[in-house]
C-alpha cells in the first residue's frame, strides 16, 4: 500500500513542476514574428520558448487548458503552468524576459478591459498594417531549440 501512496504522490509532484515559458504566437503574422525576434534579442537568459499556433505543438500544449473547444486567435502565453491572453500575456512576457523590459509590467495598472481593447483594435488591423507570411517563420539554427514543433 505505501509503494502506490509514494507512486500517487510522485506522479502528483511531477504534474506540479512548472510548464517552460511558452509564447504562442500566429506564425504567418509579421508582427508576431517581429515580436519573437524581439524576444528572442532580449532574453538574455534564453528562458522563453514559441510555437506558432498552427503547429502540432500548440495543440498539445493547449488541448489541456479550456478554451471553449478552439484556440483563441490571439498571443498566448504559458508562465508557471498559467495561461495569459492578449495584452496580459505581452506584459507577462516582457516581465519574465527581464532588464528594463520589466518595466512595462507597471502598466497592469491600467485596467485589462481597456489594455485588451487596444490590443483586439490592433490584432484585427495587424495584417492589413503588418503584413502576413504565406507559411510560418523557420528559426535560425542557433535558435530553434527554442522552437517547439
Amino acid at each position: 500500500m505505501n509503494r502506490i501512496v509514494l507512486w500517487e504522490f510522485a506522479d502528483h509532484f511531477t504534474r506540479m513542476q512548472p510548464e517552460p515559458d511558452i509564447l504562442f504566437f500566429d506564425g504567418v503574422c509579421n508582427l508576431c514574428n517581429g515580436l519573437v525576434k524581439f524576444i528572442i534579442r532580449h532574453d538574455r537568459k534564453g528562458t522563453v520558448m514559441f510555437s506558432s499556433l498552427q503547429s502540432e505543438a500548440a495543440s498539445k500544449f493547449l488541448s489541456r487548458y479550456s478554451f471553449n473547444g478552439k484556440i483563441p486567435d490571439s498571443v498566448i502565453f504559458l508562465s508557471g503552468n498559467r495561461i495569459y491572453l492578449k495584452s496580459s500575456a505581452i506584459l507577462q512576457l516582457l516581465k519574465v524576459t527581464g532588464g528594463l523590459l520589466r518595466l512595462f509590467y507597471i502598466f497592469r495598472i491600467v485596467p485589462r478591459f481597456i489594455r485588451d481593447f487596444v490590443y483586439d483594435f490592433v490584432a484585427r488591423n495587424r495584417y492589413r498594417v503588418f503584413g502576413k507570411r504565406n507559411e510560418c517563420m523557420i528559426p535560425g539554427p542557433d535558435v530553434r531549440k527554442r522552437f517547439l514543433s
